[in-house]
């Protein structure tokens, strides 16, 4: 084929394009793409720059265009036509994927697994010259992540390829308590000698003074028992003052009652 400089990248879109469009993935396509770049290397550069392209934006694409896609790629990373170091830009967390990314990585792992078998799959996936290619679909550096990879993996029937995520995960050591908190209990620990010191210090004071106040008690006793009936006196005075008060008045009206039936 006779390509202007540059047309290269435009004739890779064009395959992608077209098995996208397919209502089911036709393998014609990816063996089209594979032949280019066994013949010419450099359309493997652009097929691997649509790639991150794609993964990035393959929330745009239906479900069916989504599928196309990743099985073309699955069938362009399984043949080796282009290089595996693309999946580097695959971060497999909760924050840094979308539903469209889990299925798309879903798709493209479920196809490499039936074209190469789970062991020869897991196999590249331990490949000591691939780990960089590998942190961000297996990730080690939170817990939570690596959790999430596990979780993510054995849902679509890959479990085996989480082997040794587990076992870092297991071994995976403890937060170290921080210094500040160390302190804090360091010094809770003086502070109890200090603290049981005080509380028998207040303990015999308390003593102290409930004997203190047992002697002022029968003081209190006497001086309420005094108070009480003071109050019943003042009460039965003020009883017999408001008795003798009324006691004048019904006599008052007595008399009026008298007079105005003599001047009648």
């Amino acid at each position: 084929m006779q390509l202007k400089p540059g047309q290269e990248t435009e004739l890779c879109h064009m395959f992608l394009d077209c098995c996208a469009e397919m209502r089911t993935y036709e393998k014609f396509f990816g063996l089209l793409a594979g032949r280019f770049c066994a013949i010419n290397k450099m359309y493997v550069t652009p097929f691997e720059q649509i790639f991150r392209d794609s993964y990035h934006t393959i929330h745009r694409l239906d479900t069916n265009k989504l599928r196309n896609v990743s099985k073309f790629f699955a069938h362009l990373l399984f043949t080796d036509s282009i290089s595996w170091e693309i999946l580097s830009c695959i971060k497999l967390t909760e924050e840094d994927t979308t539903s469209s990314n889990r299925i798309f990585i879903k798709i493209l792992f479920q196809e490499l697994s039936e074209y190469m078998g789970l062991s020869k799959l897991n196999q590249r996936v331990k490949d000591v010259t691939l780990q960089h290619a590998f942190e961000g679909l297996f990730p080690r550096d939170d817990p939570k992540n690596t959790r999430f990879a596990i979780n993510f993996f054995t849902s679509i029937g890959l479990g085996g390829l989480t082997d040794d995520l587990r076992e870092h995960l297991k071994s995976h050591p403890k937060p170290a308590i921080i210094p500040a908190l160390e302190q804090k209990s360091e010094s809770v620990s003086e502070s109890s000698p200090d603290s049981s010191l005080s509380s028998s210090s207040s303990s015999s004071s308390s003593s102290s003074s409930s004997s203190s106040s047992s002697s002022l008690d029968d003081s209190d006793l006497s001086s309420d028992a005094e108070l009480k009936k003071e109050k019943k006196r003042s009460k039965k005075e003020r009883r017999k003052k408001l008795m003798t008060k009324e006691n004048k008045k019904k006599h008052k009206k007595k008399e009026k009652l008298k007079k105005l039936k003599k001047s009648k």
